[in-house]
């Protein structure tokens, strides 16, 4: 029998592990303690802090953003249904 590429518990540590370094990023830059834009690194904040941490999370999980859209539509049908009603 054929192990799976990546194990489970794994895949699920790194997903949690990247979406933790996009949440710490994000708060990082609006905060502004690390700016987005400097005069010698240009925008390797940016990058390392928001893009390279959503590229590994889209990697891992590449049906994520059509998830939570279809959770998004189902709350807004949901919550416009019961104010009719």
């Amino acid at each position: 029998m054929r192990k799976p590429l990546i194990d489970t518990d794994r895949r699920w540590r790194l997903l949690a592990a990247s979406l933790l370094w996009l949440f710490g990023g994000s708060l990082l830059l609006l905060s502004t303690l690390v700016p987005a834009h400097t005069a010698l690194l240009g925008w390797s904040p940016m990058f390392w802090l928001l893009w390279a941490p959503l590229a590994v999370t889209l990697t891992l999980e590449p049906k994520l953003p059509r998830q939570l859209l279809a959770l998004r539509r189902s709350r807004c049908r949901n919550a416009t249904h019961l104010i009719w009603n």
